[in-house]
């Protein structure tokens, strides 16, 4: 049996209970809090980055979700990375791209506050939200025919954890769930999906679809998959929903189909730069409803997503394959 120590840093800032639920796991881990550090040689403390070098080079294991630079060369032992977050397109760099080092994410924890987000967007459009709070700011009072969800047709691009909790949601309000997933090589069914296509089929769901929602991960094959042609299949009347990455749509596009009105709306809760800079069309559109990256968010994230790092930490120990491995070829 493997007795070594293990030696894991965390580099950003957990609550007591996090770390403590962390350390529990075995008395084979040494852990070590390095976020105070981290931050320090940011702001340029050398002393900082002396010490912070000492804990690198014997880490095993890295948590959280912003590292140090030039962290692999740093930690000549470190074997994995387990981050905080869903997506990795920012960690996938050339040397992590060659580098051996296991690399997992917390996929699956976002599903539920994500896709609550979407139906949020969805219910805002349906009952115009919009329109009142813009008759709210001006004081007036004009009814108006609100839609409803039922009945109307949903197509989710990406069917991984949050596209199938939007789709049993979905379900729930009587809607028609049409979704593409990447590994479909045929028309099929699925849980909550009434019809599973390939990819050769998305101008299909987004032509039959009320919303569209983009559920999928950043990767070199989803950079600007939706743009000026995809757009041109949708209805008039239907409604586009991004909480994946926002340069998987092309926004110049976007822009363009919104201001034309070429499609009713669009909810983002992500863009093609973040922060949105100030002069981007997309704040002045009233067909767009904005959120800033904020829809995976939850009360106590850190312990959601350090609950899912202890599991894969004891598979780690046992021996067992972690789960959440990216294929970093792939980017997911």
């Amino acid at each position: 049996m493997n007795t070594h120590s293990i030696n894991l840093l965390t580099t950003t800032p957990f609550s007591e209970e996090s770390l403590h639920m962390i350390s529990s796991i075995s008395p084979r881990i040494k852990l070590q809090d390095v976020s105070g550090l981290a931050r320090a040689e940011y702001r340029g403390d050398k002393d900082a980055t002396e010490k912070l070098n000492s804990a690198l080079r014997e880490a095993e294991i890295l948590y959280g979700v912003r590292f140090p630079v030039r962290v692999l060369d740093r930690a000549p032992n470190l074997k994995w990375i387990q981050v905080t977050s869903a997506g990795v397109d920012r960690f996938l760099t050339d040397d992590m791209l060659e580098s051996p080092v296991i690399l997992t994410n917390a996929s699956g924890i976002h599903a539920t506050p994500i896709s609550e987000f979407i139906l949020q967007f969805m219910l805002m459009f349906a009952k115009q939200a919009l329109l009142c709070f813009d008759m709210k700011q001006k004081k007036e009072w004009q009814r108006f025919p609100p839609t409803t969800l039922r009945g109307k047709t949903t197509g989710i691009i990406g069917l991984g954890s949050i596209g199938r909790e939007t789709a049993r949601l979905c379900k729930a309000f009587g809607m028609h769930v049409i979704a593409v997933r990447r590994s479909s090589k045929k028309e099929g069914r699925a849980r909550n999906v009434d019809r599973m296509l390939p990819p050769s089929k998305l101008p299909e769901l987004l032509s039959e679809s009320d919303y569209v929602v983009i559920t999928l991960p950043y990767t070199p094959e989803t950079s600007g998959l939706i743009g000026a042609k995809e757009l041109s299949f949708m209805k008039s009347t239907a409604y586009i929903i991004n909480i994946g990455r926002g340069r998987i749509i092309q926004e110049e596009a976007l822009i363009e189909a919104l201001t034309e009105k070429r499609i009713a709306g669009a909810g983002l809760d992500v863009f093609a730069t973040e922060p949105l800079p100030p002069d981007s069309k997309l704040w002045e559109l009233p067909n767009v409803i904005y959120s800033p990256h904020v829809s995976g968010g939850m009360e106590k994230y850190d312990l959601q997503a350090t609950r899912l790092f202890c599991e894969n930490l004891t598979r780690y120990l046992n021996g067992k394959r972690l789960r959440n491995v990216i294929n970093k070829k792939l980017g997911y």
